[in-house]
């Protein structure tokens, strides 16, 4: 099937026809640089991270923009409570953010302009809408007059009447309607500022994403994408700032993701259920993480608890495992580079088969307006019959091999476009080990002496002691497995 996505701005799929052929602008809108990224950003940075990846797997050439709000009333207030230049405040959070997208192994973007990079240019934006009628100047302050676009809440699917009767700010009586938003803010006494025609001030949000996704993409967008809090005011602005101004369509499609929630509440810090990207990292391989978040469909929402986490990373555990076992029965030995399908038994031709179907079954669930968590199911389905090969049907023959080699690299390759199965098998489940070790206040090296003071009762046949320990470990929740290597050991 060709790729079809959900557009909000429709409210149905369609089917996906960027407006260059084989080439996609895309523009995500980022995060506002005043503390730490929350799992909520981590969604929204996930979600599209695959499909940038996906799209270029499909051979899309793509160019993707993801922006810095580096100037807003969140960044002045925190450095005014800090006594320090808002820049300072940007600066820092900015580089906290690429921690984050670094260690959840989130690809750059092609660009990622900053706001304040590009005053000038949001300047002469909002001087075309003033000279075509669609804003106005009050005492240095500029807004877009919403009664001058006819077509606004069409994103959002909202009329003027309603929403004028909605609105629970407080009316500014300088404004024409009270739906009219700020492009331009008239500088205060310790805040940022830039020179502009009507003196002094800064850019309001909206009209800084319009003008860095249209800089960098043309005035036509293929794709721009956000959390689903962002359709209303934040993208009916966009579309309103941007079509005023060239009189062509802004975006051709709109992708938004669902929210997080915790144990079935929105994610709040009053409620103190607010969880930061760093502090669940410390709990969780990141790779984990991506496996929680891409289990659901982008669209919907989905429940952050301990449960839904241990689920993803069982099942992460099972496909490191069996890439584990893979490179052990691989290493060493002379792989063929091809074996003709007609020379494969029963059990190597179902397995092969199997590979080439989850290929298919991979791009049809992805085609379906990015439906990881489909595709993360054939990718289980399949490793299941390349396991129960290795299990049962497996022997060195030279057939063999190479359909197991071909089946890892499958896994791996598909694993990528989701950000997943990157790492060396023995390394994550070291790291995996570590770090459920660490959640639970345990220190490895204990850990290892307890299994060498075990494997030392069981070579003097101590039973009792040996058992002693055993039941020791379990109860700080470490699970051990003897096989032929020694003694493995893994948190519960």
């Amino acid at each position: 099937m060709g790729m079809k996505v959900f557009n909000t701005l429709s409210g149905r799929k369609e089917p996906f026809e960027p407006l260059v052929p084989g080439r996609v602008g895309m523009y995500v809108c980022g995060v506002t640089v005043y503390d730490r990224c929350h799992i909520g950003h981590a969604r929204c940075a996930v979600v599209f991270d695959v499909i940038y990846r996906y799209l270029r797997y499909s051979s899309f050439d793509v160019t993707y923009v993801r922006n810095f709000t580096d100037v807003d009333d969140k960044i002045i207030r925190r450095a005014n409570e800090e006594g320090v230049p808002a820049s300072e405040i940007a600066e820092r959070y900015i580089q906290a953010f690429y921690e984050d997208m670094d260690a959840l192994g989130v690809e750059r973007p092609t660009h990622e302009p900053r706001a304040t990079e590009h005053v000038e240019d949001m300047i002469a934006h909002i001087e075309g809408l003033i000279a075509k009628g669609h804003a106005y100047e009050v005492e240095g302050d500029v807004y877009f007059s919403v009664d001058s676009y006819p077509a606004y809440g069409r994103l959002s699917k909202r009329s003027l009447e309603d929403l004028v009767a909605g609105a629970r700010v407080e009316v500014d009586p300088r404004k024409r309607n009270p739906l009219d938003f700020a492009l331009w803010k008239a500088a205060k006494p310790g805040e940022p500022s830039w020179p502009s025609p009507w003196g002094p001030g800064r850019p309001g949000w909206h009209i800084e994403c319009s003008v860095m996704s249209q800089k960098y993409l043309g005035e036509t967008v293929d794709v721009h994408g956000g959390g689903k809090d962002l359709v209303f005011p934040h993208h009916e602005n966009e579309v309103a700032q941007a079509e005023a101004l060239t009189g062509r369509p802004f975006v051709r499609y709109w992708l938004h993701n669902g929210f997080v929630n915790v144990n079935q509440e929105k994610m709040s810090k009053s409620l103190g259920n607010f969880f930061t990207i760093h502090e669940v990292l410390k709990q969780v391989h990141p790779e984990v993480l991506r496996v929680f978040l891409l289990g659901h469909h982008y669209r919907s929402p989905v429940d952050y608890t301990d449960q839904a986490l241990h689920d993803a990373a069982a099942g992460l555990d099972r496909l490191y495992g069996l890439l584990e076992r893979a490179d052990g029965v691989l290493r060493g030995r002379d792989v063929p580079a091809q074996v003709p399908v007609s020379e494969l038994g029963n059990g190597s031709r179902a397995v092969h088969e199997a590979v080439l179907g989850l290929f298919y079954q991979f791009e049809h669930a992805m085609n379906d307006d990015f439906n990881t968590a489909e595709a993360l199911g054939h990718i289980h389905r399949c490793a299941r019959e390349v396991g129960a090969f290795l299990h049962e049907g497996f022997d060195p023959q030279s057939h063999h091999l190479a359909v197991v080699r071909y089946a890892a690299e499958s896994l791996r390759k598909l694993g990528a476009v989701l950000g997943i199965l990157q790492d060396d098998p023995v390394a994550y489940r070291e790291a995996r080990r570590k770090g459920g070790a660490a959640t639970l206040g345990i220190d490895p090296e204990w850990v290892e002496r307890k299994i060498a003071e075990r494997a030392a009762a069981r070579k003097a046949r101590d039973w009792a002691t040996a058992d002693r320990i055993r039941d020791e470990l379990a109860e700080r929740g470490v699970v051990l497995e003897d096989g032929p290597g020694g003694t493995r050991w893994k948190v519960r």
